[in-house]
């Protein structure tokens, strides 16, 4: 499996494209859950305190956004699988 990293989570990996083998029948939720066993500065990036993935996490398996696949991250996925990470990135003053 194919996992692209972006913003500050390419510099916590300390690359923006890694290579995973999962086990057949891996979810998505174990699939993060892995990736922070790796990379742990990532964990309050991605999971919160219960450790699910934030529902600010956006996760795309083969292009498609993972609310689309699965409303719970449960969906298996493919070990042949494209998975892009963003997390969400905050700032500024929106008051006009």
């Amino acid at each position: 499996m194919i996992i692209k990293f972006y913003s500050t989570l390419r510099d916590i990996a300390g690359k923006r494209i890694v290579k995973f083998d999962i086990p057949q029948g891996t979810t998505i939720q174990q699939l993060v859950t892995e990736i922070v066993e790796c990379y742990p500065m990532m964990r309050r990036d991605l999971l919160d305190d219960h450790g699910k993935i934030y529902g600010h996490v956006h996760i795309f398996v083969d292009g498609r956004d993972v609310p689309f696949i699965s409303d719970n991250r449960s969906e298996v996925i493919s070990n042949d699988s494209i998975v892009d990470i963003f997390h969400a990135i905050g700032g500024g003053n929106y008051n006009i």
